[in-house]
């Protein structure tokens, strides 16, 4: 398999990120995570989603280890300083589930919250229901488990267009695009580093066709046997969603109505956070799950 990986001189002095790289080897690849915190406590798991990558959890991982819990960041393959495989076939949705679980298993990781956004969601929910055991509890921000009915709205097709279609990819401004705050060039900087040019983005480019958008895509029915077992998911289950994003308005409704762990947490919308409401309230979301793993 043709592999490309980032030079590490592009992550150097990133904006708001100091954090020190780990890797495990998955499927011939090298996948990167960042972990701090205290490694006797049980850990948060952050799955990232399009077209982030750990730098996204910059300010949730500092306030998740500063209170004392160990907080564990991988990046998917194709996306920030993991390898990105330069074949399209490389990536499908089953293809991220099993590398990520098996990521998962290589750090050692149980007992886990899992926080998942974006493609985070739909990554994190599938372990969740296939791996239930691993997981004392899952928190969703933004994200949902799609089976293609009812489709996505019609703002996701639009973006999905731009993905498959622009001559050149600029992630940091996709990311700005989701945001309700404007990032600063440092910022976008940031989430372009792991691209050096369009060789590096197959990943990116891949992810939102991967997505099952109607009912004949060959994940439906994966993801209609995993809302079953989320059907019966007792385990604390918390839903923080921002209050502007036109992607997965009211999906935290659906999630709760449908999830029994759901049932009396403190469910929260987070007021002006956009589709990445790690960047536009990053903290107040890492301490509202603090806060939830305490209480």
């Amino acid at each position: 398999m043709d592999v490309l990986r980032t030079p590490d001189a592009r992550f150097e002095g990133l904006e708001g990120y100091d954090f020190e790289p780990n890797y495990v080897e998955v499927d011939g690849l090298r996948l990167h995570y960042v972990d701090v915190g205290p490694r006797d406590t049980d850990p948060v798991l952050f799955l990232h989603g399009e077209p982030t990558w750990a730098y996204l959890y910059r300010d949730m991982l500092r306030v998740v280890a500063d209170a004392g819990f160990r907080a564990v960041a991988p990046d998917f393959a194709g996306f920030g300083r993991s390898d990105k495989p330069a074949d399209p076939e490389a990536y499908t949705y089953q293809l991220h589930i099993d590398r990520t679980r098996a990521a998962i298993e290589k750090i050692g990781l149980g007992n886990v919250t899992l926080f998942g956004q974006d493609w985070g969601g739909l990554v994190g929910l599938r372990l969740v229901a296939e791996d239930g055991d691993r997981y004392a509890r899952c928190v969703i921000g933004n994200s949902y488990l799609p089976t293609g009915d009812p489709p996505p709205p019609e703002i996701w097709f639009a973006f999905r267009d731009v993905v498959r279609k622009a001559p050149e990819l600029d992630v940091g401004r996709l990311v700005d695009a989701g945001c309700v705050k404007t990032l600063s060039d440092a910022e976008r900087a940031g989430y372009d580093a792991p691209f050096p040019d369009e060789s590096y983005k197959i990943g990116v480019r891949r992810f939102p066709d991967l997505v099952p958008a109607s009912t004949e895509d060959p994940e439906s029915g994966n993801n209609e046997a995993a809302w079953k077992a989320l059907e019966a998911w007792s385990k604390p289950f918390l839903t923080l969603f921002g209050d502007s994003d036109p992607i997965f308005a009211r999906s935290d409704l659906v999630l709760q109505k449908r999830i029994p762990g759901a049932s009396g947490q403190p469910h929260q919308t987070i007021a002006k956070a956009g589709h990445f409401l790690q960047e536009d309230a990053g903290e107040q979301v890492a301490r509202a799950i603090v806060d939830w793993l305490r209480a």
